[in-house]
Formats: structure tokens, sequence, C-alpha cells
């Protein structure tokens, strides 16, 4: 599925410890590549025989609703700016579903990603995908990270050590900000286009092979 966030364009002159570190740099790097990652992950699950079954179907779309559902609580609460193509953010979004975690987008491109590979009924390669994911965005995250802090300074450590990176946790405080459920949509239209394919993709997978 489509990664959100930052990407490089002009770098400031002072950047953060952060941004400076191996892992961060090598996240940059996987960043910009990052259209094309999924294709590889998904490409094991399209092509490998797996078994198959109605209620692995069902599981399989309860996780990418799930996930689906996450991306939509983020999307709404950050709005478009979540798919900047530049690393000029203009304010740091901390309310809504930032502030159960920092990451709520990958936390449901994991839950995606899980779900496509049960449909696929390929489950020899449900461990794997979680270290690729892991991996990846392990890395991609501790670029953004790197860039927020250098954009926002104090205020992102301040909201870095009150918030989970990964597992959701109830905040404490929630910050009011502004939720567009609509714009949130409107934004996901060509996930769901993806969704569509890939499922037809299955589809046909499990017409041809059983």
């Amino acid at each position: 599925m489509a990664t959100d966030i930052l990407a490089v364009d002009v770098v400031p002159e002072e950047v953060s410890a952060a941004e400076t570190t191996l892992a961060a740099r090598i996240g940059a790097v996987v960043f910009r590549n990052r259209g094309w990652i999924p294709i590889l992950f998904l490409a094991v699950p399209l092509f490998a025989r797996g078994s198959t079954s109605p209620s692995r179907w069902v599981i399989g779309g309860a996780l990418v609703i799930a996930g689906e559902m996450f991306r939509l609580a983020a999307v709404a609460a950050a709005g478009t700016t979540t798919r900047r193509r530049s690393r000029t953010v203009a304010r740091l979004v901390e309310h809504g579903a930032f502030a159960w975690s920092r990451n709520p987008l990958y936390n449901g491109n994991f839950l995606v990603w899980l779900g496509f590979v049960v449909i696929s009924g390929v489950l020899w390669y449900l461990p794997a995908a979680v270290l690729l994911f892991a991996a990846e965005y392990s890395l991609i995250v501790r670029y953004e990270e790197g860039v927020l802090e250098t954009t926002f300074g104090r205020k992102y450590l301040d909201y870095k050590r009150c918030t989970p990176r990964w597992i959701p946790k109830k905040p404490e405080y929630s910050p009011p900000g502004k939720r567009d459920l609509n714009e949130a949509l409107h934004s996901e239209i060509s996930t769901f286009v993806q969704y569509a394919v890939l499922i037809a993709a299955f589809l046909v997978k499990e017409r041809v092979l059983y």
C-alpha cells in the first residue's frame, strides 16, 4: 500500500543528530524507493502456491478493513498533507489517531499487508512478511523522525516522549484538531483501487491454481 508523510527536496543547513544517523540515512534511501517495494512484498503471495479458504478470506478481509480504518483515522486527522512529496511540513499533527500512535498510517499498512497475505493462503510467508515490514518501516521511521526533529525541535521531542512509536496507547490527553473524514475518503480512493486490483488478482489466482 502507499506510504505517506515526507520526502526529500531541500535539506536545511542545520539538521538534527537523529537525521544524520546511519539508520536515518538508509531510511531516506528506502523512503525514496518505497513506491515499488510493496510490489516485491506482494510478489510471493500473488505467485506462490497457497491454501486459501472462505475463512481465510474473512480473516484477511477483516485485517484489511481494520488496517484501512487506521489509515482513514490518520488521514482524517492529518489531512492531505500526509501525502506531501516535500519535506516542508507546516504543522506537527498530534491529535486524533496521532495521539494514540506516532505512525497510525503505518499501523494500518501493517494490518493491510498481513490481511492480503492471509487471503493468499501462503501462510508460511507471514513471519517473513512481518520481518520485511519491520525492517522497511523501522528505517523509514528513523528517517522521518529525524526530519521532524529537525523541523519542530523540542515540540516534536515532547510529542515523541508522550506517544508510542508503534503500538497504539490511549492518550491521557488528545489536543483538539480538525478531522475531515470526507477528505480522508477522497484521498484514499487510489488505495481502494489498489485493494480492488489485489482482490481481483487473488480471485484469478484461486481460480487458475485451484
